[in-house]
């Protein structure tokens, strides 16, 4: 308790310095280094509607748009400017804001490549870059990024693998990475990553065969892979995942029997395998998924 009023008269008292005496004079080294990193960004990218316009050192950068400190007014945490008709590539200084946990660019007009400056950003949990135009491969040091928990990328033009370093993200919870041109296959080290609750990467040019190493994301609840080129049967390990609820899966090159050990996925409520090349019965063990509120399987070859 004495703890969050230390925090809050710092935070009343830093406000109050601002607004009496002088910015120049109230800040921090840290807060000054971040300033700089913020002024720096604001100066590399169009700003058509004006939203920075309170980015000035005349004011208090906790005030400024889309800014968010840490409890004790020193550190940028959060800088989520989403939907505010940026433009322009993503400006290396973001790489100096080093205690950012979250980055929200989504729904802008950026473009170009991510920097690899990016990759100072230690704390960051959650990196939410959606709905833009960058292009370029999804870099390996994005696995170096160990803190975090959401990588939302869709709706861009990223192109190649998929790295494998992102296995290495042992405490992502959301990848979602739909509409780019990503191609290649899964890569067989994305079951390691055990607390992942929501894998999205349809609408990409995805090939091979689904690994029968997604049976290590224990923790998965939802799983869209349509949309690719997927081939190859559904393997038999799915039956692990016994927290999934929804599976898209359709509009691909799936061929071979449905497998009866679907029926184990008990929390089940969408099913999406249409589209696809299966063939065979469909199984009895399906009537088991007393939960399924959605099925999909036309367009293959079940009898």
């Amino acid at each position: 308790m004495a703890n969050l009023w230390f925090h809050f008269f710092f935070s009343m008292f830093t406000i109050l310095c601002y607004l009496i005496i002088s910015p120049t004079l109230c800040q921090t080294n840290f807060t000054k280094n971040d300033e700089l990193a913020l002024l720096a960004f604001k100066n590399s990218v169009g700003d058509p509607f004006n939203h920075l316009a309170n980015w000035s050192n005349s004011s208090f950068i906790c005030n400024w748009v889309g800014v968010t400190c840490d409890a004790n007014g020193e550190r940028v945490s959060v800088l989520n400017l989403a939907d505010t008709s940026l433009k322009g590539t993503l400006p290396s200084q973001v790489g100096n804001l080093s205690s950012l946990v979250e980055l929200d660019l989504h729904s802008n007009n950026f473009h170009g490549e991510l920097p690899k400056e990016l990759l100072q950003l230690h704390k960051l949990k959650i990196l939410n870059l959606s709905s833009n135009e960058f292009h370029g491969k999804i870099p390996a040091w994005i696995g170096s990024l160990f803190s975090l928990q959401q990588i939302i990328f869709r709706n861009n033009s990223f192109k190649g693998v998929i790295p494998p370093s992102v296995s290495n993200l042992s405490k992502l919870e959301m990848l979602d990475w739909n509409d780019n041109f990503i191609h290649g296959s899964i890569p067989l080290a994305i079951g390691r990553l055990q607390h992942l609750k929501i894998l999205r990467i349809a609408g990409n040019n995805l090939s091979g065969k689904i690994p029968p190493t997604i049976s290590g994301l224990s923790s998965l609840e939802l799983m869209s892979l349509s949309y690719n080129s997927l081939i190859g049967d559904i393997p038999n390990e799915i039956a692990n995942l016994t927290n999934l609820r929804i599976i898209y899966l359709g509009q691909n090159q799936l061929f071979d029997y449905i497998p009866r050990s679907i029926g184990s996925l008990i929390s089940l409520q969408e099913l999406d395998l249409g589209s696809n090349n299966l063939q065979g019965d469909i199984p009895e063990d399906m009537g088991k998924l007393d939960m399924l509120q959605e099925l999909y399987l036309d367009h293959n070859n079940l009898q």
